[in-house]
């Protein structure tokens, strides 16, 4: 009897410890896990900035891993089903439409640089240049048009309705068009810099990320460019219940890093405008 029991106790025993040693394996993994940061980014020049900051996380032992897209709805997408941790590929207007239309319980956790929209030709030199009747090319993203519009009133081109400021302006709000531009806003963003070197078009607007993927430089091929005080900061975003985040937190905090930004100026020399806010 003296031995059943002692072969019950050892058995019990021997069940405990591999119950703890099992938790104890299923805590590491666990925490290993969560030290994979997962970011969706644009080619260009988010995912190069973030390759700047991997080693740095490295560092700190979070492990960056980058998913990169070249559309700009997959990586909200992604994000809102989970597959992402953080994306950085959009600014704040084109977050907040996005969250407007599809829902999207998103939060902004850090600018990260301003990328200057610009307007490409290679039928005239000045914006001013152009002819009676021109058609300018801009993306489908509504958060774009106000951009492009400013751009145009910066110019003297254009002049908006009473009260209404640039950054809210739409297609519906300009008041005089003394040259009667024409004003084609249906095309996909990634499609943009065909339509340029096919020369669709008197002028096409693109946005700098799409313009320095193809060696140009925004500052220097531009026709006109946005001015550097552009509210339209690329940013950093997760999911609500997200936000406090420490892998998060520690990528936004290396991404407004002396050594980030330093790059960031050199490899562009202006064409992305680091900012830290």
């Amino acid at each position: 009897m003296k031995k059943f029991f002692g072969a019950v106790f050892v058995f019990s025993l021997i069940l405990v410890l591999a119950a703890c040693g099992s938790g104890s394996s299923d805590k590491k993994s666990s925490s290993s896990d969560s030290k994979e940061l997962i970011v969706g980014a644009s080619n260009t020049p988010h995912a190069q900035i973030l390759e700047q900051a991997k080693p740095i996380l490295e560092k700190e032992g979070i492990k960056l891993k980058i998913v990169k897209y070249t559309d700009y709805v997959m990586p909200n997408k992604a994000l809102d089903e989970g597959e992402l941790d953080a994306n950085y590929f959009q600014h704040k207007p084109y977050l907040e439409l996005e969250e407007k239309e599809k829902g999207y319980k998103f939060a902004d956790v850090g600018a990260i640089h301003i990328e200057p929209m610009g307007i490409y030709s290679k039928k005239v030199k000045d914006l001013k240049d152009l002819k009676d009747g021109a058609q300018i090319l801009l993306s489908n993203s509504k958060s774009d048009w106000p951009r492009v519009i400013g751009i145009f009133v910066d110019e003297g081109l254009l002049t908006l309705k009473d009260g209404v400021k640039a950054q809210d302006a739409t297609f519906d709000d300009i008041k005089d068009n003394p040259k009667n531009l024409k004003f084609k806003y249906d095309l996909d963003p990634a499609y943009l810099m065909t339509a340029y070197n096919n020369e669709e078009g008197d002028a096409v607007a693109i946005n700098s990320n799409f313009v320095v993927d193809q060696g140009l430089n925004p500052t220097k091929d531009a026709i006109a460019i946005e001015s550097k005080d552009s509210p339209y900061a690329n940013i950093v975003v997760t999911k609500e219940e997200n936000k406090d985040n420490k892998n998060v937190k520690k990528l936004v905090e290396v991404l407004h890093s002396k050594e980030i930004q330093d790059w960031i100026t050199k490899e562009w020399g202006g064409a992305v405008v680091p900012v830290n806010k």
